[in-house]
């Protein structure tokens, strides 16, 4: 019997595939946490003959949980099984971990008949974050164009500082009623946040909206905070990064389920 760990990020939808994976005679734990020390730290000590991951509920939390195993030398030979997720997302996950398997959660038991108790040969430590994004500037990283214009909502001073230097012709705009291609929505405090959170809901459906909050947890907002109260109206998140030395940033859109019923109405 293989011993399988299941990752995916919502409990209450991840009974199908914890039902694949035991129905194929595999012993199988489950975690639901964002990629953390305690998770691989747990990986490392109870090591699993494979890893699946989900792709279709949060794909860049999944993307980071298997960088962090490969990155890890106790863990880098474990077999990493990913289910599902759209195309586009498939794609880029695939372009940074060539070695995992790529699969449905139809074929799931046959892929893990395959790669159960044989580990990854050769597997080379994927670059890291700043690998990856370290030649990119902050307006790249954040998707603010040349000619674009920006709303700032709740900024900081020096938050033209805080941004750095922006491409030519872009315009940076305080507090604006109508909505711009990139908005970046400085967060402080958790019960202000959470109550202006249906407000600023609705730019996420023509623009790219940016949640930015202070690095460190100052004030109580962490990046689950930002990340749980914008679920519980409807937005998910699909990338962050640094926004200078003390603030980090999520960009949101809509829940699909969201967007479609607006579209009915």
């Amino acid at each position: 019997m293989a011993r399988v760990r299941v990752i995916h990020w919502k409990a209450a939808e991840a009974g199908p595939l914890l039902e694949v994976c035991r129905g194929a005679g595999h012993e199988v734990e489950f975690d639901s946490e964002v990629p953390s020390p305690e998770l691989i730290r747990g990986i490392r000590k109870n090591q699993p003959d494979a890893v699946v991951i989900d792709l279709t509920r949060a794909p860049s939390h999944g993307r980071e949980a298997a960088l962090a195993l490969r990155r890890t030398k106790y863990s880098r030979h474990i077999p990493i099984v990913f289910v599902g997720g759209e195309a586009d997302k498939v794609a880029g996950v695939r372009a940074l971990l060539p070695d995992a398997a790529y699969t449905t959660r139809g074929r799931l038991a046959a892929k893990l008949k395959l790669v159960c108790g044989r580990p990854v040969r050769n597997a080379v430590a994927p670059p890291t974050v700043a690998e990856r994004y370290g030649q990119r500037t902050k307006a790249q990283k954040l998707g603010i164009r040349e000619g674009s214009s920006v709303a700032v909502f709740d900024a900081p001073r020096d938050y033209a500082a805080v941004l750095g230097e922006m491409p030519d012709g872009v315009e940076l705009v305080e507090n604006p009623e109508e909505t711009h291609p990139v908005t970046l929505w400085f967060v402080r405090d958790p019960e202000e946040y959470r109550q202006a959170l249906r407000r600023m809901r609705r730019l996420a459906a023509a623009t790219k909206l940016w949640i930015v909050w202070p690095k460190g947890g100052a004030g109580g907002l962490t990046q689950n905070v930002v990340r749980e109260l914008a679920n519980e109206v409807g937005l998910v998140d699909y990338k962050i990064c640094a926004v200078g030395e003390r603030w980090s940033g999520m960009v949101f859109a809509l829940r699909k389920a969201a967007v479609s019923g607006r579209a009915a109405k």
